[in-house]
Parts: C-alpha cells; sequence; structure tokens
C-alpha cells in the first residue's frame, strides 16, 4: 500500500503535517508550545526518532502511521521503537488524544496495528485482528461509537416481540418484519409524523436501493415486498404503532449495537436470529443454531478470506453471516473484501419466508450481493465450479418427502412420511458433489449412533468417499427456545476415503456444557460473562492437537458400523462428578423403567 493510498483509505482531510516533506516534526510541535522534544526521549536517547511519516486527527483521535518497505525483523523492531517514541511525544502535546499506531509495509500491504490505550507499542500489545488500514471515521467509531450490550439487547428483543404480538404481526411474519425496518432505520428511514403508507413506501424505496446490484434484486424484492411490506397486518397497523414499532427499535436496540465492530456484528446477528424461532415453517421442528455453536463450527473449520463457503440449507443465514464476518475480518485490503462479498458465499433455502430471513440477514450484516438462492439444494447448481470447499450447514431433520432428494424418496417404505436418514442424506449429497475441503454439519444423535437402516448406509456412503474427522456431542438443549432435538456435530475431511486417512483416528468431543443455562424470557445465556470465551478455547485445543481429556474428549480409530459419540470411547472423570449428577442418573432410570413398563 502506496502511501498516497494510505492517506486516501485513512482521510485526506484528516492528514495533519508540518513540513514541506508531509512528514510530522515532533520537535517542531513540541517546541511551539515551549517544551523540549528531548525531554521525552524514550529507549535510546542516540536514536531520537523525531519525524512521523504519517499522522492523522481529529476532535478524538490520532492515528500515527509508519512505513517500510516490507516487514523484516529489523524494519518492525525499528518501526515499533519510532512509534513507541512518537506515542510518547502525542502524551504531551496539548488536549492529548487517544492514538491508534499503525506499521504499514508499502509493498506487501501488510499492517500491525496498536490500539488498545495502553500506549505499549510491543508484539504483546498489538491487535492481531486487524489486517487492513481503516477510514478515520471507521477508526472513531470503533473507539467512541455506540458500546455493545449484549445483555440489553436480548432483553429488548424479548419486549419488542410482545410489542409486536400486542399490534397483531403474526409470528410467521415477525423476524422479516423486524430485520426489514432495522435496515431501514439504519439507512435513515424518515417516519415521524408519517402515515401507515408514506412509512410502507419509505421502507420499500430503502430495499430498492439496498438490492440495486443485488444477485436476483427482482426475486428478493417480490419477496420481500409482498411478505413483508405489502402484509396484511402490516398495512392495518395504525400510524401511531407503526411509530411506536420504530422508535423502540431506534431507541432500544440500534444504541447497543456497533455495527463497525465484529462484537457488534455478532449482537446484530443474535438480535436477528432470536426472532426466528417465531418464523413458521413448514417444518416446525427447524432448529435454529445459536450464534456461538455457527462461532465454533466456523472457527473448526478454519474460515478465513481464502475459503468459499456453502450452506445449502441456510435458513435464517446465521452460517452465512458468521463466515462472512470471519472472511472479512482475515482480508486486508478492500478488493479481497469486495471478492469476499460477490464470489465467496453462497446459500441455498427452500423455504420462501427462511429465504427471505436471509436475505435480510445479509443485507443487515452489509452484503448486497450475497449469492443466495431459493430452492432446492439437489436441484441448483449455481455454486458449483466456484472452488467451494468450506460447507455449513444445519439440514432439516423431519424433512418431508418433497424437500428431500427424489432418487432417495424412491427408496423409501410405502407411507413413510419423513426423512429416514434424519438428514444425513443431504449431508452426503452435497459431499458427494463438493470433494474438496472440509464440511461441518449438525445432525441429530441418532445418526452418529445408527439407529436406522438408512442412517447405516449413509454412514457407509461419508466414509467411503469421505474422512471422518471428528464428531463434537453438543449441549442437549441447544436449541431453546424451540426445536429440541439433541444433535451433535460432524466433521469431514471431503474428498479422501476414510481408510486412506493420513490421520486414522478421529476426535470425539463430549462438549455437552457450553457455559449457557436457561433463562426466563432471555433464552439460554451465559451463566457469567465470558464463560464461553474460556470453554470455547478449550474446546478448540482439544480439537486442534487432539488430546485425549477425561470427561472431555476421545481419540479413535473407527468405522461406518461404529457409534460416533465421545461417550463410547471416552474415559469417566469421576472426581468432577456431584451428588447432583447421581440423583440425576437415578431420576433418569426410573423414568425409562416407567417409560417402558419395566421391560
Amino acid at each position: 500500500m502506496t502511501r498516497q493510498k494510505i492517506i486516501d483509505t485513512i482521510g485526506a482531510s484528516y492528514l495533519v503535517t508540518n513540513l514541506e516533506t508531509g512528514e510530522y516534526s515532533y520537535p517542531k510541535a513540541l517546541k511551539g508550545i515551549g517544551k523540549n522534544y528531548k525531554k521525552f526521549l524514550v529507549g535510546h536517547p542516540n536514536k531520537a526518532h523525531q519525524f512521523a511519516d504519517i499522522r492523522f486527527e481529529d476532535e478524538k483521535l490520532v492515528v500515527l502511521v509508519e512505513t517500510k518497505d516490507k516487514f523484516t525483523r529489523k524494519n518492525v523492531a525499528d518501526g515499533m521503537a519510532q512509534l513507541q517514541q512518537y506515542v510518547e511525544y502525542e502524551s504531551h502535546l496539548p488536549n492529548a488524544k487517544k492514538v491508534v499506531a499503525i506499521l504499514a509495509a508499502t509493498e506487501t500491504d501488510d499492517v500491525r496495528v496498536w490500539q488498545d490505550g495502553s500506549d505499549i507499542i510491543d508484539e504483546k500489545h498489538v491487535d492481531s485482528s486487524e489486517k487492513a488500514i481503516r477510514s478515520m471515521e471507521d477508526y472513531v467509531n470503533l473507539h467512541f461509537g455506540t458500546k455493545n450490550n449484549k445483555i440489553a439487547v436480548i432483553q429488548s428483543t424479548y419486549a419488542l416481540n410482545e410489542l409486536l404480538h400486542g399490534y397483531g404481526i403474526t409470528e410467521k411474519l415477525r423476524g422479516q418484519f423486524v430485520g426489514t425496518c432495522l435496515l431501514a432505520l439504519k439507512r435513515g428511514l424518515k417516519y415521524k409524523g408519517l402515515t401507515t403508507g408514506q412509512i410502507r413506501s419509505g421502507i420499500e424505496n430503502e430495499l430498492e436501493t439496498l438490492l440495486n446490484k443485488c444477485l436476483n434484486k427482482a426475486e428478493k424484492l417480490v419477496i420481500l415486498k409482498t411478505k413483508v411490506v405489502d402484509a396484511q397486518c402490516v398495512r392495518e397497523l395504525k400510524k401511531e404503532e407503526f411509530e411506536e414499532i420504530l422508535d423502540f427499535i431506534n431507541d432500544r436496540i440500534l444504541p447497543y449495537i456497533n455495527d463497525k465492530t465484529t462484537q457488534g456484528q455478532d449482537l446484530l446477528n443474535l438480535f436477528f436470529t432470536t426472532f426466528n424461532k417465531y418464523v413458521g415453517k413448514s417444518d416446525k421442528n427447524q432448529a435454529f443454531t445459536p450464534d456461538h455453536i455457527v462461532h465454533f463450527m466456523c472457527r473448526v473449520v478454519g474460515v478465513n478470506r481464502n475459503s468459499v463457503v456453502l450452506d445449502p440449507c441456510c435458513g435464517s443465514g446465521a452460517f452465512l453471516v458468521r463466515a462472512l464476518t470471519d472472511a472479512l475480518d482475515d482480508c486486508r485490503t478492500e478488493k479481497e473484501k469486495a471478492h469476499v462479498k460477490e464470489s465467496q458465499i453462497y446459500g441455498i433455502e427452500s423455504d420462501e419466508t427462511a429465504f427471505g430471513l436471509s436475505t435480510t440477514n445479509m443485507l443487515i450484516h452489509g452484503d448486497g450481493n450475497s449469492n443466495i438462492r431459493q430452492g432446492s439444494c439437489f436441484a441448483l447448481t449455481d455454486w458449483e465450479g466456484k472452488g467451494v470447499n468450506v460447507v455449513l450447514m444445519n439440514p432439516p431433520y423431519n424433512a418431508t418427502r418433497g424437500d428431500c432428494k427424489p432418487e432417495y424418496v424412491k427408496t423409501w417404505k410405502a407411507g413413510t412420511k419423513e426423512d429416514p436418514s434424519k438428514g444425513f442424506h443431504f449431508a452426503y449429497e452435497i459431499a458427494h458433489r463438493v470433494k474438496q475441503g472440509k464440511l461441518a454439519v449438525l445432525l441429530p444423535m441418532q445418526c452418529a449412533i445408527g439407529t436406522s437402516s438408512d442412517i447405516q448406509r449413509f454412514k457407509r456412503l461419508m466414509l467411503d468417499e469421505n474422512t471422518l474427522d471428528a464428531v463434537f456431542s453438543l449441549p442437549s438443549d441447544m436449541f431453546h427456545p424451540g426445536a429440541s432435538a439433541c444433535a451433535c456435530c460432524m466433521v469431514f475431511n471431503l474428498g479422501t476415503r476414510h481408510d486412506n486417512a493420513a490421520v486414522a483416528e478421529t476426535f470425539f468431543g463430549y462438549f455437552k456444557d457450553d457455559g449457557f443455562m436457561k433463562k426466563k424470557n432471555l433464552g439460554r445465556v451465559e451463566r457469567r460473562d465470558g464463560i464461553w470465551v474460556e470453554i470455547e478455547k478449550h474446546w478448540l485445543d482439544l480439537y486442534f492437537h487432539r488430546k485425549a481429556e477425561k470427561g472431555f474428549s476421545a481419540v479413535r480409530k473407527v468405522t461406518a458400523e461404529d457409534e460416533w459419540l465421545a461417550e463410547a470411547y471416552m474415559e469417566t472423570d469421576y472426581s468432577s462428578l456431584t451428588e447432583k449428577d447421581f440423583e440425576q442418573v437415578v431420576r433418569d432410570y426410573y423414568a425409562y423403567i416407567i417409560k417402558t413398563g419395566g421391560n
């Protein structure tokens, strides 16, 4: 990245220089206020760094950029020493401001950023998540914009649902309606003092603008307009009611989400997907994946800027949004980001309402060109030949005949109404077509155990073409509130037969405790703040290093005939058992005796 491109990216209007060379002289600046720069030298006085390459400033923030042609050990060390000196000088200038310090390589586009407020420029304090230079507006928003507040968002989400219920917005429409309103408000929708018809027209205009360059623009507009903007329950809203709903979102949701940050993007997704449990899909047992599990699965498969991701049963788009966020976080240039949005995220959804949800969800997260199509994943082929190397999916577990692959349906016994493979055939058919990279799929525990001939058939087919890399037993109440299915996550390395895999053993994780608990009106929330971060780190460490740990994991060589669950191979850590655990087992046993009549 050249000097001029750095200036253009951060913003030429914020550039501050006091030398003809374009640099910034700290001796000159300090002398102007009666101070001698030599009194503030740090490190080695013989190496008095005096001139910052590029300096930007606004009312609240200073951004310093030191450039090197490329990063070598010596260049990085010198650059860090220079930035450390400049940060010290900044603290002695009038009205000292927060500093973002950047070391940039002009030949390779590599950057290192320090912005944690410690003013310590070393390897420990570098922000490893920053891969590219941002605009001054982004830095200001990042440090002084809206503060993310997860609890406030969750509580307001529940209250907003009650408000929508009271005004007659149907359950099936609720999530889509909220997402559409959120989109319009983020774009500055004017609604005060307007009629319901005028508000609806304003929302429609915002959608039209958003989808201007979007794939299948007409198809998506028709769904968002006919299913949301023109829905009878929306048309019947009194203007005061419509205004109250928009006020609620504007005053009690948006102020607690800074979507310029990754955490804010996560909160946006949490807010939006919380409403999915109210979506009236044809499959009432549809299980929407919680965001923290989505994040875990994306880290397991290693989503990055080179990932081409497919979710063939994308529902509300949670996997796509998370994959998009992770891939963009790994990008260094705007060109890379644009390519990710345009060519590396693919989704398919058969249900029209859920398709509308996924479209809106992607738009909320800033992707107006998402490659999401409505239809059957067994029929649509748009993604083929695009280099898909990551598949993330949570297929329907009780799909009807019309939703399954026709050739497979022909093998069903007469009278069978729902998929006897419990969603396994969805995973196999996609794996069979992708043939490379990784596939992570959520399936019910029956699929890991192999309780039917159909499930056994697809277990054999999967291992005949792919490698079972890992299986994670996940929390039993993971989908609460909503579906009651107990699921596990299977991870496959595609294209290599299981028997021919370089690593012959499969990792099994007993990951039943994710640190979340049920709480009235809030769903599942963390038992204490930050516990999930600790647990996820532990899970990933066990998986990536393939560790066998009592009570948590096992590593075994298995076949299609074996059970694919940690419970079958893991050594129990009896030291962690409590009296409460014993009581629960006894209760479960008595419940079983009563249910089976003692047989």
